[in-house]
């Protein structure tokens, strides 16, 4: 058993909680919450009887192996290393860091002291995702991938009524970009890799953080284009454009349909079953680093989370959406 204290209790932990359950080596060992009756109730709706209010002392505790990061993105990289320095294991929620500057440093951290960093983005990880990726050869030289992720949030409607929620907040280290452009962006670079040029543009909040964008990134033989909202919704799907055919998949964060459109009209059906808890997945992949003894995975690898990361920094660079963590 791999014993996981979590930190936040949100409805992101909730969900993690019943994907991880379904893993017969996962279990729920240690909450931490900033308030100790806040802590105690989440606790003890899923009969957890160790607490904590300090991080320090969670970390330190014996009673944990691993660790799930799912707090603000600006306290990511602050609480990671916390966990890190004492050898334990984490599982950080998606992006992973505000910036790639605190990237580098955890994966130094996890590096030094033997342990698994993971960003625990599922998308990658997810069985419909693998079919993706085992069968792009199959549409020939692929010139293009788009991916389109527009999800109006409830949020927003509080932010037009003048009432600021955290999603739009810079001092958290949100916005559209962070929080739904990586979805476009992850298996992007887990399929071809790094881009040699990104040019992004977006529509800034008075908060400061982007509410869309678009970006255009360029590869040797191929381009992608990645369109991504908080403030609109949208029901296009996204797909991979091959010199045979089109490998289209219904969402990118969670693909549950995914076929091969090829131009002579035939298509070919690649959906397999998959867990409606898609967390289940980044889950399963982090305890078998774990128990192989492995130390990053070579999905959602430390160098794949940086290239990301770097993305997300150079477009937020071309928005003008700037962190106070960027200032530290």
């Amino acid at each position: 058993m791999i014993r996981f204290g979590v930190i936040g209790t949100n409805w992101i932990t909730e969900a993690f909680i019943e994907g991880a359950n379904e893993h017969p080596e996962f279990k729920l060992a240690a909450v931490y919450s900033r308030t100790e009756e806040r802590a105690r109730e989440f606790a003890t709706r899923y009969q957890v009887k160790s607490i904590f209010t300090d991080l320090h002392t969670m970390a330190s505790s014996n009673e944990i192996d691993a660790v799930y990061i799912a707090s603000p993105t600006s306290l990511h990289a602050k609480q990671a290393m916390i966990f890190l320095e004492q050898g334990k294991h984490v599982l950080c929620e998606k992006p992973i860091a505000s910036n790639s500057v605190e990237l580098r440093a955890m994966i130094e951290a996890a590096k030094k002291h033997n342990v698994v960093l993971m960003e625990a983005l599922k998308s990658t990880l997810v069985p419909n995702f693998q079919e993706i990726s085992k069968n792009v050869l199959k549409i020939g030289k692929v010139r293009r991938y788009f991916a389109s992720y527009c999800q109006y949030s409830s949020r927003y409607d509080a932010y037009k009524e003048g009432n600021i929620l955290n999603a739009f907040k810079p001092e958290f280290s949100n916005g559209a970009l962070m929080d739904i452009g990586i979805y476009c962006i992850y298996p992007l670079v887990v399929l071809f890799g790094k881009p040699n040029e990104v040019k992004a543009t977006g529509i800034l909040l008075e908060t400061g953080v982007d509410g869309s964008g678009s970006i255009v990134l360029n590869y040797p033989d191929m381009d992608a284009v990645v369109m991504f909202s908080k403030i609109t919704d949208s029901a296009v799907p996204s797909e991979i454009q091959g010199e045979k055919g089109n490998l289209v998949f219904d969402k990118i964060n969670v693909p549950e349909k995914v076929e091969i459109r090829y131009r002579s009209g035939e298509i070919e059906d690649l959906t397999v079953p998959q867990k409606s808890q898609s967390m289940y997945y980044e889950v399963e992949e982090f305890i078998t680093l774990v128990n192989q003894g492995q130390l990053e995975s070579k999905v959602n690898s430390h160098d794949h989370s940086l290239i990301v990361m770097e993305i997300l920094d150079e477009c937020r660079k071309q928005i003008g959406v700037v962190f106070p963590a960027d200032k530290k």
